[in-house]
């Protein structure tokens, strides 16, 4: 960790360091807006403005914040559909921030992959479910045709789908079955990084709760890492080891998700975790729900000082001045908030 700030993994639950499989440092993503005939830039969009963290072998890490926050955008660009604007990202320590597409695809690809929100967007619907499932295996040269069909059936069997539907398209299946058909082919490369971007946002509640025992069944199995994205806070305390909560770019809070949502710190977090229904069980403190005020703040154009001020019941003098640094406040528990200086 040395010659590097605002970087933590811990494995909790066993009380030691893990191997790190995946270390984000800085990290900055932003969109230039343009103007004019000339398509001048007259200012950037801060989707991602500044994150810091790392991921062990075999963890769920969820991001969790509200819309317009940047868990999109940070997961698209750690698996460098983007390249950032500034920061580093280190997959098993190989620095892949300014790696060509080129050598991403021979070095990286075969090792992250990615689980989308919309199912149905992210499969050709003029190919068969075999065919797409397929291509990664094509784009890599791995194995015969032969062996391809076989590793399709055998994911097919894997994420609970029947191997004759494999020449069927994506129209005539289900929600949910599109969904695992994504999880198969992001599987077929055999990665050890997911990056799941809102992946049971679009589908019912029961089903929601399928795809998700689908991902901790796969993930037993196959030693999966997971980057989850989500909005929905009790999906994400199910499947999650840790959670960390984005507010316009920024990391405010990131801990295990026992200590984070029985005992949030960031004023920002409590107003999200007074959302969420407590269950009447001992050890569980009675919270009052709390309504922030205001809009949320452009990206292009975020506060000066802590970015959450402008909404935070809390916020002090300091707030409208200093950013606040990203810190150890308790054991394995970071908070970027003046309150804990």
């Amino acid at each position: 960790m040395q010659g590097r700030t605002n970087t933590l993994t811990v494995d909790q639950q066993k009380g030691s360091v893990s191997e790190t499989i995946l270390e984000v440092s800085n990290l900055k993503m932003h969109f230039p807006i343009k103007a004019g005939i000339m398509q001048k830039t007259v200012g950037h969009v801060k989707a991602v403005d500044g994150i810091s963290f790392k991921m062990k072998k075999g963890e769920t890490l969820g991001i969790v914040g509200e819309s317009g926050c940047g868990k999109s955008t940070l997961g698209r660009t750690i698996i460098r559909l983007y390249k950032p604007t500034e920061g580093s990202i280190h997959f098993n320590n190989q620095d892949i921030t300014s790696v060509s597409e080129g050598d991403l695809r021979k070095s990286v690809r075969r090792e992250m992959q990615m689980i989308f929100q919309d199912p149905f967007a992210s499969l050709n619907p003029r190919k068969t479910l075999e065919t797409s499932i397929m291509e990664p295996l094509k784009t890599h040269q791995i194995g015969g045709q032969g062996e391809r069909k076989e590793k399709v059936e055998d994911l097919l069997n894997t994420v609970g789908l029947d191997p004759s539907y494999a020449n069927r398209y994506p129209h005539e299946f289900s929600g949910g079955q599109r969904q695992r058909i994504g999880i198969a082919r992001a599987l077929a490369l055999n990665p050890e990084l997911m990056i799941a971007d809102e992946p049971v946002s679009a589908l019912d509640v029961s089903i929601q709760a399928q795809i998700i025992n689908l991902m901790e069944d796969l993930q037993d199995e196959f030693n999966l890492t997971y980057l989850f994205i989500s909005h929905d806070l009790g999906v994400v305390r199910h499947i999650s080891d840790r959670v960390g909560v984005m507010y316009l770019g920024n990391m405010m809070e990131l801990a295990d998700k026992f200590d984070l949502y029985k005992e949030p710190m960031h004023p920002y977090t409590q107003a999200l975790m007074s959302a969420v229904p407590v269950p009447r069980k001992k050890g569980y403190a009675k919270r009052e729900r709390i309504i922030l005020s205001g809009d949320l703040p452009s990206p292009s154009n975020p506060p000066k000082g802590c970015v959450f001020h402008t909404r935070c019941p809390a916020a002090m003098d300091v707030c409208k001045q200093q950013v606040p640094k990203f810190q150890e406040v308790q054991p394995n528990h970071y908070v970027a908030c003046h309150l804990y200086e």
